[in-house]
């Protein structure tokens, strides 16, 4: 377990209430964190020197207190751990929500925040979390949705995931169409050992980066949430928020897959993702069609591009069909020749890498990852 690294990998906690410990053991185990205790009690017959006991601060900072990542101290032993060096990553922890000297006591140690508890339990295990998971930047987390039936979005999705996975990005790919088939069909995959959405459905605050990860199917070199073969069709919007939002801290490449509808689910995908590509065929009919996906899903979402899929004879070409839709241009991608066989075959959609949509894939890559600021305009 990442909290259970020695030294600087596990937060620090100093306090002298025997039951604001408990709740802040309670809280780390919460958040899979094995932390360092400093109960910082004097010991029976040595008196606190006034002002805060020197001692106790070269203790604290013996026991981690400029390498711990996080430093949580109680409100009762604030006094004790003034003389310790500043530094960023230091909360003070209490309970009594009416004193009024407390942010002078945070001002004193150089805490950033006041926490109290128990308002503040689930704001600080998802701090706790982020140490225990080395929160960094996170996923670049793209959704792609059909304009229209049939429009071949799953088919991108799937090729984004497996390219990705390829250029060695840490790639998840999320299934969020229930009745889509199942994108671990797509991916030859279907009897693969691990967990499957409705695994998921009971899932209540935060979802652990890593322990994801580590419980869903890994095919092709990448991680797949799909749905199983079951009756369930339907994840409460709470838990799909949470693993979205688990799979983003992880960090790399997230595609998810969307239904042409946008409901209260759908929506909680939406709202964490950088991108939505919406695949459009080059003809009237298919544009009309995205036409009223697009207002559904700008509702929602912060950035709406266009990709034609092929180009129909007589049809429309690629700028004359974003701009119909009023959505910049992502890129066109050619019918690829064969691709359907070869999906049957069990050969995902991508791993012909010189193949249309191989090549469209990889260049949209390197465009959105070589971007210092994420998705480039």
């Amino acid at each position: 377990m990442a909290g259970s690294a020695p030294g600087g990998g596990r937060p620090l906690i100093i306090t002298e209430d025997p039951l604001l410990l408990d709740d802040l053991l309670r809280l780390c185990a919460a958040a899979g964190a094995e932390p360092q205790v400093r109960y910082a009690v004097p010991e029976p017959g040595v008196a606190a020197e006034p002002g805060g006991a020197a001692g106790v601060v070269g203790e604290a900072v013996n026991a981690g207190w400029e390498s711990a990542p996080l430093v949580l101290v109680g409100d009762d032993a604030a006094r004790r751990v003034r003389g310790a060096p500043r530094r960023a990553g230091v909360f003070l922890v209490g309970r009594d929500l009416d004193d009024p000297h407390v942010w002078q006591r945070a001002v004193e140690i150089g805490a950033e925040e006041v926490l109290r508890l128990p308002d503040a339990e689930s704001l600080l295990v998802d701090r706790i979390a982020d140490v225990v998971e080395g929160a960094g930047r996170p996923a670049l987390a793209v959704g792609v949705i059909g304009g229209s039936g049939g429009a071949g979005a799953s088919t991108l999705a799937c090729a984004l995931a497996v390219r990705a996975a390829r250029a060695g990005e840490r790639t998840i790919l999320i299934d969020g169409d229930p009745l889509g088939g199942g994108m671990d069909v797509l991916l030859g995959g279907e009897s693969a050992e691990g967990l499957r959405w409705p695994d998921f459905a009971a899932s209540r605050g935060r979802v652990g980066a890593g322990a994801l990860e580590e419980s869903l199917p890994e095919l092709h070199d990448l991680r797949v949430l799909s749905w199983d073969r079951g009756d369930r069709v339907v994840v409460p919007p709470a838990a799909i928020r949470s693993v979205v939002a688990a799979a983003r801290r992880r960090g790399g490449v997230v595609v998810v897959d969307l239904p042409r509808r946008v409901d209260e689910a759908v929506a909680e995908v939406l709202a964490q993702l950088d991108l939505v590509l919406m695949v459009v065929p080059g003809e009237l009919r298919s544009v009309a069609a995205a036409g009223r996906v697009a207002a559904g899903v700008r509702m929602v979402a912060r950035d709406v591009r266009v990709v034609v899929r092929g180009r129909c004879p007589g049809g429309l070409d690629p700028e004359s069909v974003a701009g119909l839709l009023g959505a910049p241009l992502a890129g066109e991608v050619p019918v690829e020749v064969g691709l359907p066989g070869r999906v049957a075959e069990g050969e995902p959609p991508g791993t012909q890498g010189r193949g249309a949509l191989a090549r469209f894939c990889d260049g949209f890559w390197q465009r959105a990852l070589g971007s210092a600021q994420g998705v480039p305009a």
